[in-house]
């Protein structure tokens, strides 16, 4: 008897190029704490576009199949998973294997967890028709969310986690924003939810449809890096010493010492953006300044609930960041055009 196979866009080589649209097998079991999951919608990532290029710093178990922002459907439940059921909307976190034991898993930090490992890199992801997900992963969908908005629930709950935890805005804040990719214009989003009094966004000369976006997402300013405006503007908050705080999403490391210039003493930066490059600078004003620097990664489960609670209620909508929304087979435009920086972020419709 044949087995059943399905598309998918599989990453098969370390090297550049080495990804494409395969036949593969449609997972036929599925573990007892599994579900399996019809995929509806998936995000493309930046991390897709860089294995696609072979420029990921991180381990991939190759072959892959890419995919990690994803939302679906489940038609099979295994029988440890509760509270779920054939039919079920759900969106799914990124973080397919923990070891679930060690202090960050138990504290509810295992998006920490040094055995993490994630779809679309440690196993396979959802950029296919069928996707297998752990139980813990499925967080359920209220009927008023797409599954084109859950699919981009995943960059909401970074931009979350860097903008609502782990650095702390309060009404009447000002709030600069490196980088208008999708975690900074999120990020945006998410400083105006916090009650921040304004917020301004900066990007490269190139990123003027980014920063036009971002304006649209309620940016009170946009300005070039390194602009004389950017730092002008900066010091025209608390008595002329600066902003309140900074979300580093641009994954530029040069990009901390403007953030250190433009915040005010006791000012807070929360680094979300990674980049390869050293710093290259003294940190000296950090100390200077007593400025409180934050790192934030990934999410976990209370976050997953809230992004999807402010989807539910209205006050989050990611889709205007989205500037292709393809089939499967149109995989490889929306890489493309991620990748030369021409739109924002895409999205797959693996059905």
């Amino acid at each position: 008897m044949a087995t059943a196979t399905m598309p998918a866009v599989v990453h098969y080589e370390l090297r550049k190029g080495a990804v494409e649209l395969r036949e593969v097998p449609v997972p036929t079991t599925i573990e007892d704490d599994e579900v399996l999951l019809r995929t509806r919608a998936v995000g493309v990532c930046g991390s897709d576009i860089h294995q696609s290029r072979n420029t990921q710093s991180w381990a991939v178990n190759i072959p892959v199949i890419l995919g990690h922002e994803f939302a679906g459907e489940i038609v099979r439940v295994g029988k440890a998973v509760r509270g779920y059921h054939e039919g079920d909307r759900v969106a799914a976190e990124t973080a397919a294997k923990i070891c679930g034991q060690c202090l960050l898993c138990r504290s509810g930090l295992y998006n920490l967890c040094l055995e993490r490992k994630g779809f679309g890199y440690g196993t396979d992801g959802a950029m296919a028709h069928y996707v297998r997900v752990p139980g813990r992963c499925l967080h359920r969908l209220p009927n008023s969310v797409s599954f084109e908005k859950a699919g981009l629930t995943e960059p909401c709950c970074v931009a979350y986690n860097a903008t609502c935890m782990q650095i702390r805005i309060h009404p009447g804040d000002a709030v600069i924003v490196f980088g208008p990719g999708p975690i900074g214009l999120m990020s945006l989003v998410m400083a105006k939810i916090s009650g921040a009094g304004w917020v301004g966004v900066v990007g490269l000369a190139k990123d003027a449809g980014r920063l036009e976006i971002a304006k649209s997402l309620g940016a009170d300013h946009t300005f070039i890096a390194g602009s004389e405006e950017l730092r002008d503007t900066a010091r025209s908050f608390n008595a002329g010493i600066g902003v309140d705080a900074v979300v580093e999403a641009s994954g530029f490391s040069a990009t901390l010492k403007e953030a250190l210039a433009v915040l005010r003493p006791a000012g807070q930066v929360c680094k979300v953006g990674w980049g390869p490059q050293p710093l290259e600078f003294n940190l000296d004003p950090l100390v200077q300044k007593a400025v409180t620097l934050q790192g934030s990664f990934s999410h976990n489960y209370m976050i997953w609930e809230r992004v999807i609670s402010l989807f539910a209620c209205g006050k989050l909508d990611p889709l205007p960041i989205v500037g292709r929304n393809e089939p499967l087979a149109g995989w490889q435009v929306c890489f493309e055009e991620m990748g030369d920086g021409k739109i924002v972020k895409a999205l797959l419709r693996p059905e």
